[in-house]
């Protein structure tokens, strides 16, 4: 069975004028299947620009990059796409739910997009949310619930079509200690409940502790 995500060599350089920053340096890692990885390393070391390289969110990167056993590096912006699509699930630490949808239509939409039908789609965003403890707040909007429903909205969206791989860049950074632990817990049991993988970074190291394993990154290479 191939790795949910897989790199070996991962590079990626800016520059600025006359000088060349190395951001990432020569990165290998391998998540496979139904594991939970957590991302450390302080601000500067390379953790969001590695999240948007295995998000295939933009290019320019070295090295090789394969999700679900699709080689990434050198997809145009159209096998970019399908594959960000058919195998990836996004959380951010700010929610970005669609605010004029209610809970259940925001984890609808990627359904759709997909190709699911609106009756498969709906069935499956109630349950998602249901599984989250959201089974009484299906029919509100974003303004109606409190941040960490709206954080648990946005986790049963990454999960809607099922993704190979979830990264999650600070899930709980916006969110109150209490509020946090509570959104952990259900982003945790989900994606184990899935099946998925998930890399989620984090400075958060009560959330690190509860995954499976932990990698930190400094100064472009994981140590």
């Amino acid at each position: 069975m191939n790795d949910a995500l897989h790199l070996q060599g991962l590079s990626r350089s800016f520059t600025q004028g006359d000088i060349t920053i190395d951001v990432l340096r020569g990165v290998d890692l391998s998540l496979h299947r139904g594991e939970i990885i957590a991302l450390l390393g302080p601000s500067g070391s390379g953790k969001s620009t590695l999240l948007q390289a295995a998000g295939l969110l933009e290019g320019g990167f070295g090295g090789s990059l394969a999700i679900d056993g699709v080689q990434a590096v050198g997809l145009d912006d159209a096998g970019r796409t399908a594959l960000r699509r058919d195998k990836l699930g996004f959380v951010y630490q700010f929610h970005h739910l669609l605010p004029d949808f209610t809970a259940s239509e925001n984890v609808v939409l990627p359904q759709l997009v997909a190709g699911r039908s609106m009756a498969e789609a709906e069935q499956r965003a109630d349950a998602l949310l249901g599984t989250l403890g959201l089974s009484q707040r299906l029919r509100h909007k974003p303004s109606q619930l409190s941040g960490g429903e709206q954080q648990r909205v946005a986790v049963a969206r990454a999960l809607a079509n099922r993704p190979v791989l979830v990264l999650a860049d600070e899930p709980t950074g916006n969110l109150d200690e209490a509020t946090a632990a509570r959104v952990l817990d259900a982003f945790l049991t989900l994606v184990r409940t899935e099946g998925s993988a998930a890399l989620v970074a984090t400075h958060n190291k009560a959330l690190a502790e509860r995954t499976d394993r932990i990698v930190t990154l400094h100064e472009g290479r994981l140590v």
